[in-house]
């Protein structure tokens, strides 16, 4: 008989650390049924509505990501503020590299 595990998410929707018996009952995506396989694969996120932002590659010095990136998650974002707060008093042309 199998042993009865608690739920994975709480009231609120965290996730509860996963045990052992959690992984032995998992299965791999190619026997969920047809229909959970469907709407699993289809979920992507769609274009934004009103794109504020624009992806492009830019390089930046490793000393100025590490920074960035050691500040945590939203770091990508904390950069494009200090950028927009540089252009407050800057001008770019200015820098003439």
């Amino acid at each position: 008989m199998a042993k009865h595990l608690p739920p994975l998410t709480d009231a609120v929707g965290e996730v509860r650390e996963l045990t052992r018996a959690d992984a032995g009952r998992a299965m791999p995506f190619s026997q969920l049924p047809a229909s959970v396989q469907h709407t699993l694969a289809s979920r992507h996120r769609g274009p934004q509505k009103a794109p504020t932002k624009q992806q492009v590659t830019v390089r930046f010095s490793p000393e100025v990501l590490a920074r960035f990136r050691a500040s945590g998650q939203g770091w990508q974002s904390r950069m494009d503020a200090a950028l927009q707060d540089w252009l407050k008093v800057h001008d770019p042309s200015e820098l003439g590299h």
